[in-house]
C-alpha cells in the first residue's frame, strides 16, 4: 500500500454497484484482497445460476433477503468490507420486472451505512452468459437509473470507469479521494 494512503481509514465499508457485466466482482475481490478485508460476493448471481428454472418474484425477494442477511451479518465488522452488489441493484430489478418491489426495501436501504458506493460505469464491453439478461443500451438505461436510486437514497456515491487494472487503480483513488 501506498505510504500515507488510507491512514484515517482502518475500517470501511463498500459497496460496489452497476449495470451486468461492469467488472463488480472483479472490483470487489480486489479490492478485498488490497485492503485485507472481507468480499461479500454477490448472491444473486450464485442464487439464479442454481435454481433449474426461470426465478420469480419470489426468488428475487429471497435474495434481496439474503442481502439484508449479509448486511447485518458484517455490521460488526471492525475491517474493510466490500459488497459485491445489494438492494440498490435488487430494487431496480424488482420495479424493471415487476413493476413494483416489496415494502420493506426501501427502509432498509435507508438504514444502510456504507462509506461509499461505487458505481461501476457501462465503459467495458458486454460478455453474455446464460444468467446474464441486460446487454446493449439497457446497461446504460440502468446505470441512469442507478444513479437515480443512489442519489435518492443519499448515498456517498462515485463512478469508476476503466478497465482491467485502470479500473482498479481508479477505484483506488475514489476511495482515497471520497473516505479522506
Amino acid at each position: 500500500m501506498e505510504k500515507g494512503v488510507f491512514k484515517k481509514h482502518e475500517s470501511a465499508r463498500i459497496l460496489i454497484t452497476g449495470p451486468e457485466s461492469t467488472g463488480k466482482t472483479d472490483l470487489a475481490r480486489l479490492l478485498a484482497g488490497h485492503f485485507r478485508g472481507t468480499c461479500v460476493e454477490e448472491y444473486a448471481r450464485r442464487y439464479i445460476e442454481d435454481l433449474g428454472r426461470p426465478y420469480t418474484y419470489d426468488d428475487v425477494e429471497h435474495i434481496a433477503r439474503q442481502q439484508v442477511r449479509e448486511y447485518e451479518g458484517n455490521k460488526e465488522n471492525k475491517g474493510w468490507v466490500i459488497f459485491d452488489t445489494w438492494l440498490i441493484l435488487t430494487r431496480v430489478w424488482f420495479r424493471i420486472k415487476y413493476g413494483r418491489q416489496p415494502a420493506w426495501i426501501d427502509d432498509n436501504i435507508m438504514r444502510a451505512d456504507f462509506d461509499l458506493v461505487l458505481l461501476c460505469a457501462p465503459d467495458i464491453p458486454w460478455i453474455p452468459d446464460p444468467v446474464r439478461e441486460n446487454g446493449g443500451e439497457k446497461r446504460t438505461e440502468l446505470f441512469h437509473l442507478y444513479q437515480q436510486e443512489l442519489d435518492h437514497f443519499e448515498m456517498n456515491r462515485a463512478i469508476v470507469s476503466g478497465s482491467g487494472e485502470d479500473r482498479f487503480r481508479n477505484a483506488l483513488k475514489l476511495i482515497n479521494k471520497q473516505l479522506h
